[in-house]
């Protein structure tokens, strides 16, 4: 892969894993609810976990989806499913008033675990390799996977740093809770798309 190819495909797995998603709302969730440092395991979790994904479905295991088409209506149920639990999961992250903030942020398997039933991450990983891997060779594909970790790590940081600053604005245990259950929603609002396409 050449270096103004390198380039043009960390511009795409930038914007493409800067804006709001599944797993960046999560994120802000997380850093909003448990912090920083806590949240690290499932910073880790999406940009590891989404690399190998790519690289996964760059050398061919998206063949299974195109040549036994069921396997794509399961794929849908699972990851509405797992996103509906997880809306609930951040939906009850919050305290009662008056209490400590409970409950564990994502663990680096459930988050990297996650990138497998999320949508996003599946449409980013078929783009990704059909533009910057075409011929599915694996070295090339393995740069576009290094290309994901790299920017992974970025838009993490972003989304959890962004949590942190909402976060001041959110002491009330009541303000807390709204936005618990707005990001909860937000979640399974991004499952309409996916969920309803022809």
């Amino acid at each position: 892969m050449t270096l103004d190819l390198f380039l043009a495909l960390i511009a795409f797995a930038f914007v493409t894993s800067v804006t709001p998603g599944p797993n960046n709302v999560m994120l802000l969730a997380s850093g909003v609810n448990f912090g920083f440092r806590r949240t690290v395991p499932h910073m880790a979790g999406v940009a590891i976990g989404h690399a190998v994904m790519v690289f996964l479905v760059g050398v061919g295991l998206m063949g299974i989806f195109i040549g036994y088409p069921p396997a794509q209506m399961v794929l849908k149920l699972v990851s509405a499913v797992y996103m509906l639990w997880l809306a609930w999961k951040i939906a009850h992250a919050a305290p009662p008033a008056g209490a400590q903030r409970a409950g564990n942020p994502l663990s680096f398997l459930q988050a990297a675990a996650f990138q497998w039933v999320n949508p996003k991450a599946w449409i980013i990983s078929l783009g990704a390799v059909a533009l910057y891997a075409p011929g599915q060779e694996w070295i090339a594909v393995a740069w576009v996977a290094f290309g994901f970790l790299c920017v992974g790590w970025t838009t993490t940081i972003i989304w959890t740093v962004l949590g942190l600053g909402v976060r001041r604005f959110l002491q009330n245990p009541v303000a807390l809770r709204v936005f618990n259950y707005t990001m909860a929603a937000l979640l399974v609002a991004s499952l309409v798309p996916v969920l309803f396409q022809n």
